[in-house]
Parts: C-alpha cells; structure tokens; sequence
C-alpha cells in the first residue's frame, strides 16, 4: 500500500472548530453597572458641573468597550436580542461620552446658547430608543422589564432637568440611575450563580407570555 493509498483510505482527522459559548451578561451587566453608578454620581452632583467628563474614562474604557464586547460575544452564540441590548448600549454610553467631549471642546462647533437644544436632542432620542427595547423586554423576565423602566424614567427626568435647569430634577434622576443599578445588580447575581454551577435568582414573570 502506498502512501497516497493510506492517506486516501485513512484521512486526518480535521480539528473541529472552536465553539463559542458562555453567558455574555456576566460582562455586559457589571460594564452596565460601573458606567451607570459614574453617571449617578455626576447627576446627584459629587463632582461639580465643571467636572462633568470626570465619567468619562470609565464610560469609554469600561463600559463603552466591555458592552461592545459582550455584544459581539451574543452574536456569536446566538442570542441576537441580547447582543442588540448590549450593542444598543454601547452606542449610548459612547455616543454620551462623545456628546459631552464634543460640547466642551466645541468639536461640532455648536454656539454655547444651542447646547441645551443639543442636549435635549440627544435625550429625546435615545428615550425613543430605550422605550422601543422596553416593549421588547415584555417576552423577558420582570427584573428586565423593571430596569428598562426605570432607565426610561431616569432620562426622562434627565431631560426635563435640561429643559428647565432644574438641579433637583437631575438629582433626582441620579437616584433613580442608583434603583436601576441595584437591579443590574441582581442580575448579575443570578447570571454570575448560574455561571458558577448555582442557580439563577429568581427574576419574576414576564408581563406578555
């Protein structure tokens, strides 16, 4: 028997390819969450208004990037609604984190008395969006229905805050940033237990079956 009649006969096994898997969540929710308690802190006024890009670094370094990953990371196992959330935010935090360097830094060379109408743009906008995934959390269990919610809730207080230049609105609207913290939270408490072997916390009934 000659070779090419062994090789033909008995062909190399081919390596299969590598198979994605995991729980993306386990790094989309605590990117969610360090760049959302950054945000709260701004809002409730730890630092001062001059120091509004103090989030920054953590809102594109962190969250920005850690979400983009996850994102892509869903994608690749399958789960399109759950890598369209955290691709979703993603491009907010960024799309935030650019809006603030931009107006500091008169990138757009937007005139100071317009800036307000820039931010209520970029508000309005992405409150549209974030209502639109909050229909689609109705199929999801109640826990994420809970957070799009109150995420709904903090820019709308955010925006009314900008209109009217209210602190206490925006204040008001960094402690509602603190509620929907704390569910991210558990979240990923129950993502982290079922990734190390436990079981998932209990996240309540969706409101559509």
């Amino acid at each position: 028997m000659t070779t090419s009649e062994l090789d033909l006969n008995h062909p190399l096994a081919v390596e299969p390819a590598p198979v994605w898997a995991g729980d993306p969540s386990v790094l989309g929710l605590p990117s969610f969450i360090v760049g959302s308690t950054a945000l709260g802190l701004v809002l409730v006024g730890y630092v001062p208004p001059a120091a509004a890009g103090a989030s920054l670094a953590i809102l594109i370094a962190a969250t920005g990037l850690g979400l983009t990953i996850a994102a892509i990371w869903a994608a690749a196992i399958g789960q399109s609604v759950v890598g369209a959330v955290f691709g979703i935010f993603a491009g907010f935090w960024l799309s935030y984190s650019m809006l603030v360097l931009g107006l500091t830094h008169n990138w757009f060379g937007i005139a100071a008395e317009d800036a307000v109408r820039t931010q209520e743009l970029f508000l309005i906008s992405w409150l549209a969006m974030i209502i639109m995934v909050t229909l689609v959390t109705f199929r999801l269990p109640l826990a994420f229905t809970l957070l799009f919610v109150l995420v709904d809730l903090a820019l709308l207080l955010v925006l009314l805050a900008t209109a009217q230049g209210s602190i206490g609105l925006q204040k008001t609207a960094g402690y509602v940033v603190f509620a929907f913290v704390l569910v991210g939270f558990y979240l990923f408490l129950s993502a982290s237990s079922a990734a190390t072997g436990g079981k998932p916390l209990a996240l309540g009934r969706p409101v559509l079956r």
